[in-house]
């Protein structure tokens, strides 16, 4: 019995060390800490350091993130959609089905990153920054990525689907099964913006190849893998 009660005391214990639901923790320290399945929604978090923290399947939503550091933390199974992540960053973080779905990302940066079946739907990525990254199995479905740079970056079963790729550039990217479909329906619109799209220098497979010629992209700088 003496055991059990231990048991359940240690569980609270934790619950209420990870419960920081609707706190002001602007500008704190939280680097290195393990916090698993923190629970973080509604709470100031303007500036505060995450670097290196292990935050597996915590909770962010709603929260004031701006020019928060998570450089090298782990984020697997995080929840931060719907809250402000302007001017964060994150330097080399762990990304592995972690949700930015309608988040506010401008002057976020991903640099280094490897982001893994995270899903960055229904978001403006205008002004996000992404440098040196590989995306596998990323949804960027009914996001707006006009004008954004990807030179030289990697994607892998990447969905695309119903996003707003205006001007977007891909040189010297890597393709392999990427998905551009556009919905039911090929519109005159969606072929004008696809013909915007520079593939310069790309590498793809011929199924992505396949599909994009058939939408007339400029594929003829691009080497078919």
């Amino acid at each position: 019995m003496n055991q059990k009660l231990t048991m359940t005391s240690r569980s609270l214990e934790r619950q209420v060390v990870t419960n920081f639901r609707a706190s002001n923790l602007a500008k704190s320290d939280f680097a290195g800490v393990t916090a698993h399945k923190g629970q973080f929604q509604g709470s100031s978090l303007h500036g505060s350091d995450f670097s290196g923290a292990d935050l597996t399947g915590s909770t962010f939503k709603g929260s004031d993130v701006r020019e928060a550091n998570f450089d090298g933390a782990n984020l697997t199974d995080c929840s931060l959609s719907a809250l402000d992540l302007t001017n964060a960053s994150f330097n080399k973080t762990i990304l592995v089905r972690t949700n930015f779905s309608k988040s506010g990302l401008d002057g976020a940066k991903f640099t280094g990153v490897k982001l893994t079946d995270v899903a960055l739907t229904m978001t403006n990525l205008r002004k996000t920054i992404f440098e040196g990254c590989l995306f596998d199995g990323v949804d960027f479905k009914h996001s707006d990525l006009s004008g954004k740079c990807f030179d030289g970056q990697s994607f892998i079963g990447v969905k695309f689907e119903k996003a707003a790729l205006t001007d977007v550039s891909f040189k010297g990217a890597t393709f392999k099964n990427v998905s551009f479909q556009p919905g039911l329906t090929l519109t005159k619109k969606y072929y004008r913006m696809i013909k915007t799209i520079c593939f310069d220098g790309a590498t793809m497979d011929k199924l992505t190849f396949a599909l994009l010629k058939g939408m007339d992209a400029d594929l003829s700088k691009v080497t078919v893998m």
